[in-house]
């Protein structure tokens, strides 16, 4: 019927980190209350009091809707969760008549695109990361140990992992995924992804984005994929737009709402 899930706050003081959780309810089952009970449960675990934050030292908690309807921001508001944060689920045909044909880019004059070396390019590709991620909540914080854990898990491939290089520094990068098996939205793989897709301060602006977007979307496309995805900040407005213009729609929304807790 429903799932709840809370990563407890880390830490204290004014460096703690909220509490992390999920909220998912079946369709069938939404309507009848059962949201209400696995957010009251998901708060009284994080130590807040559902609806009156008057617990003396509760943690604030943030969760997940995903794909929300009125009703997830109905619950959230009586529960006393405030919208924060919201991601766009976004897809594109890369086969068949409904595919918008991929442009031909080429990457900025002076910086060529590869294929991800490992063994030699992880220390720059974590320094390229931090810096075209510095603001990001979650990606710009990788540490080595994170991106070895991608790189051993199976669905890697290094063929489908592009790096941007100018004069020797690694100055942007598109990595992308293929899922296998039951995928987003009711249908099966494989299916790729826009996985990350990032570029330094110093190189952007100049189309690099866009040239590491279809050098991505070209392997997936000649790997006989017949659709991509990715997620994206719907506040940032440069990237929204960028992948609109690539042929990519709205699909769904996941928001993060946040409890503030008490102190």
């Amino acid at each position: 019927m429903g799932y709840a899930r809370l990563d407890p706050a880390s830490g204290s003081g004014s460096g703690a980190e909220d509490g992390s959780g999920d909220v998912v309810v079946h369709p069938d089952h939404r309507g009848h209350g059962v949201g209400r009970a696995l957010v009251d449960r998901l708060l009284l675990e994080a130590g807040a009091t559902a609806g009156t934050g008057a617990h003396p030292g509760a943690d604030p908690v943030r969760v997940w809707a995903h794909g929300p309807h009125p009703a997830a921001a109905r619950l959230a508001a009586a529960t006393g969760f405030v919208p924060v944060r919201e991601l766009w689920w976004m897809r594109r045909s890369l086969t068949g008549p409904d595919a918008t044909p991929l442009p031909d880019v080429a990457a900025p004059e002076g910086t060529s695109i590869r294929t991800f070396q490992p063994g030699r390019d992880e220390d720059a590709w974590l320094s390229a990361n931090a810096a075209a991620f510095a603001s990001h909540p979650e990606q710009g914080r990788w540490t080595r140990a994170d991106l070895d854990q991608r790189l051993a898990a199976r669905w890697f491939d290094p063929a489908g992992f592009f790096v941007a290089d100018r004069a020797g520094e690694l100055v942007g990068f598109h990595w992308t995924k293929v899922h296998e098996g039951e995928v987003r939205g009711g249908g099966r793989g494989p299916v790729g992804e826009i996985y990350v897709l990032g570029v330094v301060p110093s190189a952007q602006g100049g189309g690099l984005a866009k040239a590491l977007a279809v050098a991505g979307l070209r392997y997936l496309r000649d790997r006989g994929l017949d659709a991509v995805m990715l997620y994206v900040e719907a506040d940032n407005g440069a990237a929204v737009r960028l992948y609109e213009k690539l042929g990519f729609a709205h699909a769904a929304s996941d928001v993060m709402y946040r409890h503030p807790g008490t102190t």
